[in-house]
């Protein structure tokens, strides 16, 4: 029983750190900077998930709730480049190129949500991704130092969906690590100012933090 206990605590510890801050595309709060985060390619295009998650970054960039999208990915090879994949996808769903800021080095949420803090300068922002990952994500990008509220986009339960679910129990138990000891990502590197122009180019000031 003891163990069974032990087990569950990372996914209670989750869930209890983004109770309150799920949210969908028509109530996400009007923030500058979405985070998309990325879900495999098929043939060098945004899978289906994929596809779902950045459909709900541009309309809320349509409905005017965020000025910004961080597209974060895996780019650790030279054939696979999920955030200019994403990129393409977003701008050709109306979403304008130079509102669009890739990070080439988000090998996993954890680093994601450590990068966009560090190296972007990203406060606070809305988290797109399904909904089995989304509590995830804000509970690392909250620990990350981000103010994050999380947009879970729906899916049907086809085999993909229950192993992306499945997997977030035994994903839950590295969270829960990475939240204690809090390990550099796997790329840091130099701060980018990406974010801070792109918000400049939509009419704000000079600071990504305000």
């Amino acid at each position: 029983m003891l163990l069974c206990v032990l087990a569950l605590l990372p996914s209670t510890w989750m869930y209890t750190a983004a109770a309150d801050r799920l949210r969908t595309t028509a109530d996400a709060p009007r923030t500058e900077v979405a985070v998309v985060f990325g879900a495999g390619l098929w043939q060098g295009e945004p899978s289906p998930y994929l596809a779902r998650r950045l459909d709900a970054a541009a309309e809320l960039y349509r409905s005017g709730r965020i000025k910004v999208v961080l597209v974060t990915g895996d780019n650790s090879r030279v054939e696979y480049d999920e955030p200019d994949a994403m990129r393409g996808y977003l701008t050709e769903h109306g979403v304008p190129d130079d509102r669009i800021v890739s990070d080439y080095a988000g090998f996993d949420t954890w680093d994601s949500c450590v990068r966009a803090k560090k190296i972007f300068g990203v406060d606070r922002a809305v988290l797109v991704s399904q909904g089995f990952h989304i509590r995830r994500a804000v509970a690392l990008c909250e620990e990350a130092g981000v103010e994050s509220y999380g947009v879970g986009v729906q899916d049907r339960h086809d085999g993909t969906w229950y192993y992306g679910a499945t997997r977030e129990l035994f994903a839950a138990g590295k969270a829960s690590l990475d939240a204690l000891f809090e390990p550099d990502p796997r790329f840091l590197g130099p701060e980018e100012t990406g974010v801070e122009k792109a918000l400049a180019s939509a009419g704000r000031g000079p600071s990504a933090g305000q």
